[in-house]
């Protein structure tokens, strides 16, 4: 089921080209220095803040398969309209900014239904997690009649960007349509900061796209952005 997933993403990612401190206690000198407790890594403490099955009962969570992405880096993404950048990275699975680490999962809640793709990254200092959620910002206004995003013979061109409302406080949203075989499907697209951890989240049918036949509304999940956030925060 989420290889069926995955492949009606990757359906997304070319859709226009489709032709989709440690401290350790002082010993005595006679005996041997106590070992430092190992650093934890920012990749290592995205993994254990990344919300799991456990977390999220009724969702399949997993990593996405590295073959569906629309690109591996923000560097291989081009755009007709530069200042909408951020905007194609969130809704790509790409971190904004620069970060320490990032990490992506998706959390499906079953065959035929949105899909919310979730990604982690850090920054140091906390200005660059501020300012990478102020870019997104200040480029969805500017993105309002669409753009499109190109990343090896990966294209995707969306129709509309509106800012919406969030599902929590203080949160960056909006609503991006893209037309695919002349369906039209709304994805939509939550950024939230917790300290220095920025969590994008980014909700689409997939199934609905590879279908052709439908048009669809992927509304953001409220339970995944509720147990996701619940957990950076902890």
């Amino acid at each position: 089921m989420q290889r069926a997933t995955l492949a009606a993403i990757s359906v997304l990612a070319l859709a226009s080209a489709l032709t989709a401190c440690s401290g350790s206690e002082e010993t005595p000198a006679s005996s041997p220095s106590a070992p430092k407790a190992k650093q934890v890594t920012p990749g290592q403490r995205l993994a254990k803040a990344m919300v799991t099955k456990a977390d999220l009962p009724g969702y399949n969570v997993s990593k996405p398969e590295a073959e569906y992405a629309f690109a591996k880096s923000s560097e291989e993404v081009t755009l007709d309209k530069p200042g909408c950048a951020p905007l194609a990275y969130a809704m790509n699975q790409l971190p904004l900014g620069e970060p320490q680490a990032d990490l992506t999962h998706s959390a499906g809640a079953g065959y035929g239904k949105a899909s919310t793709y979730i990604t982690l990254a850090t920054y140091e200092p906390v200005a660059k997690a501020e300012s990478a959620l102020a870019g997104l910002a200040k480029a969805v206004p500017k993105c309002g009649d669409g753009f499109t995003a190109k990343a090896g013979k990966n294209t995707s061109a969306y129709d509309s960007v509106t800012a919406e409302k969030g599902t929590t406080s203080g949160a960056v949203a909006f609503r991006s349509t893209m037309t695919f075989r002349g369906v039209t499907h709304t994805l939509h697209t939550e950024a939230v900061r917790s300290g220095d951890v920025l969590a994008v989240y980014f909700s689409v049918n997939g199934f609905a796209i590879a279908d052709s036949t439908r048009p669809s509304d992927a509304k953001m999940s409220a339970n995944v952005v509720k147990a996701q956030n619940s957990k950076l925060a902890k």
